[in-house]
């Protein structure tokens, strides 16, 4: 099985980096291509797997590389969504990091994104902090709620740092804050739940954090307002213990069944289903099989 993974590594930690260190983990072979260069690409793989990174959609891989296949994450954006809705059905197959997204794309699967247990696993290191957020402040309401953790909780991390640093932040911090702008599940849920930390995020219409084997109180917390938020953020840094056992059980989960490794299986074996890939050549002996989200 040799892949060709096409996006711009124009940032180390865009997703297209995630997976390639996943067809590394799970003893595939693949190469990069920047998306400039699709014109002179080899049909000399078994599957071309392009990954979204906010690039230029109109360009379109020759017809003969096939079967081609869509990862598109930026269908929340709308100038971004009305240029992938023109480009999806140039693929075989589309997955979207947002269910909103895949239900607007025929044929399309949801396929969230995920963790690094090498990047974003837990540290053996002491809390240091109360609450740990990484990431910009965005807009309303989610600045408002980062402005209010400041001032009530001023030994937390709440800022910016870049993404070899995040297991290092989260499993100091005793509580990892979310709030998903776009009604998703983002890539801080898997990143706090992968660091061994209890994270704290928002409830989301049609509760996909149950689908995905992700209970409220068994392995995360949820809160469905502010006054809430304010409520369980004292509540859970006052029960340390129960906080702890929580965290763990949300961590097993998510290296259990939400790596990149695991999105990665999944596209090949739906890539197996419907387009008649070599099924036997999809998962190397000895590699885990995925359990596809639920």
């Amino acid at each position: 099985m040799k892949l060709a993974l096409i996006f711009d590594k124009t940032r180390p930690d865009t997703i297209g980096g995630y997976f390639e260190r996943a067809t590394r983990a799970l003893g595939l072979s693949a190469d990069h291509w920047w998306l400039r260069d699709a014109g002179r690409m080899p049909a000399a793989y078994d599957l071309y797997l392009r990954i979204d990174h906010g690039d230029d959609y109109d360009v379109a891989l020759p017809e003969h590389l096939r079967p081609a296949v869509f990862y598109a994450i930026d269908t929340h954006l709308p100038h971004s969504w009305r240029k992938i809705r023109r480009a999806a059905p140039r693929y075989d197959l589309v997955f979207c990091c947002h269910e909103e997204g895949a239900g607007r794309l025929p044929g399309a699967e949801w396929l969230p994104v995920a963790c690094d247990p090498e990047l974003h696993g837990r540290l053996d290191v002491e809390p240091a902090w109360d609450v740990a957020f990484v990431g910009t402040d965005g807009g309303v309401p989610r600045k408002f709620y980062l402005q209010a953790l400041r001032e009530r909780y001023p030994n937390s991390f709440l800022g910016m740092a870049g993404h070899t640093q995040l297991a290092a932040i989260y499993s100091r911090a005793r509580i990892g804050f979310n709030y998903s702008i776009a009604d998703d599940v983002n890539m801080r849920v898997f990143e706090v739940l992968a660091a061994g930390t209890l994270l704290l995020t928002n409830a989301l219409r049609g509760d996909p954090f149950r689908r995905l084997g992700l209970e409220d109180r068994k392995h995360l917390a949820l809160y469905r307002s502010p006054e809430e938020l304010f409520r369980l953020l004292d509540e859970w840094l006052g029960r340390a213990e129960e906080r702890q056992r929580v965290a763990r059980a949300g961590r097993e989960v998510a290296l259990a069944r939400h790596t990149y490794a695991h999105r990665l299986r999944r596209i090949l074996a739906v890539s197996a289903d419907r387009l008649g890939l070599d099924a036997s050549r999809t998962a190397p002996e000895g590699r885990p099989a995925m359990e596809a989200p639920r």
